[in-house]
């Protein structure tokens, strides 16, 4: 029986049995890929709680409704970068610039959004107005720094990790659960899952290999982060195929706030120098192109979900 392997993204979401409910009703809605139907099994890496303290109370609303955008993460605290020194503030700042993240509004009107003519310069053709972009940046600059470097979080009182540690810890178990199916197993990544997928499979030694992974709306692209990849990291034999077994596909909108500063990923993973990355530009709608709801309903998407899992 084939097996999905789901990696959430940044910023907090609903419970995890939530979550993952989203995640196969937004694949199966408009007679889409019904995974229950199929007789596919799923399971999520939920690493939320690593970070946060509850859960989103938002629960179907939160990954599908231009109207709820991040509204838990206008409380998270930035103080943390306030001690960073040398090349971990280096890094942290160059990725800052490089997603042109800041944390102040023009004219301190947190409303405002870029003129018709700056945004003719950029990808962003649809106006985001400030609020919005900062809070899902503070949450994408804050995950992306805490898994790659390590940090320690204390979400609540009496919990305590480290950060990748932890994670990584919980994405090798979630994906035995896969291994021991029959398969195919497929990796479904989105976000700052992507990442941690990519981690996983290129750089921990005991990771069980899959079959295919997709990566969705992937900030895998940067250079801070393929830096922080490193060594394991090339570009010329940046695919992990000693845990990836066949095929790679990577799905973006070009209007995708996290993944549209370089989307395309088959330049920067090769496989002894040969790009062999499917990158699908995939439109969602709205102003809010991340939502991960959006994007499990494009046809393409679906199509070679169906493929990988040999429907």
């Amino acid at each position: 029986m084939p097996h999905v392997t789901f990696i959430h993204g940044i910023a907090n979401k609903p419970a995890a049995d939530v979550l993952i409910r989203i995640w196969r009703d937004s694949l199966a809605r408009d007679e889409g890929l019904d995974l229950g139907a199929e007789g596919i099994s799923s399971s999520m890496v939920y690493w939320a709680d690593v970070m946060y303290a509850e859960p989103e109370q938002e629960m179907a609303e939160h990954e599908s409704s231009d109207s709820v955008i991040a509204k838990s993460d206008a409380d998270i605290d930035m103080s943390w970068q306030e001690n960073l020194e040398g090349g971990e503030k280096k890094w942290t700042d160059d990725l800052a610039a490089g997603i042109n993240f800041d944390a102040s509004p023009p004219n301190g009107n947190d409303d405002f959004q870029p003129p018709v003519e700056d945004m003719e310069k950029s990808f962003e053709r649809i106006p985001l107005p400030w609020w919005l972009k900062r809070r899902i940046m503070k949450a994408f600059l804050r995950d992306v720094h805490h898994y790659l470097f390590n940090t320690e979080s204390t979400p609540r009182p009496n919990d305590k990790y480290r950060v990748r540690d932890e994670i990584r810890s919980r994405t090798i178990e979630t994906l035995k659960i896969g291994a021991a199916k029959p398969g195919p197993h497929i990796v479904v990544s989105h976000s700052m899952g992507t990442v941690i997928a990519y981690d996983c499979l290129k750089r921990v030694a005991d990771c069980p290999r899959v079959d295919s992974l997709m990566t969705i709306g992937s900030p895998l692209g940067l250079d801070e982060i393929q830096d922080k990849l490193q060594p394991e990291w090339s570009r010329n034999n940046g695919f992990p195929d000693l845990s990836v077994a066949s095929d790679w596909v990577n799905v973006y909108d070009r209007l995708d706030p996290v993944a549209g500063f370089d989307p395309n990923l088959a330049n920067d993973y090769k496989k002894e120098g040969i790009s062999v990355i499917k990158d699908i530009n995939e439109q969602n709608y709205g102003k809010w192109r991340h939502n991960i709801s959006k994007y499990l309903g494009g046809e393409e998407l679906r199509q070679n979900l169906k493929r990988m899992l040999q429907l």
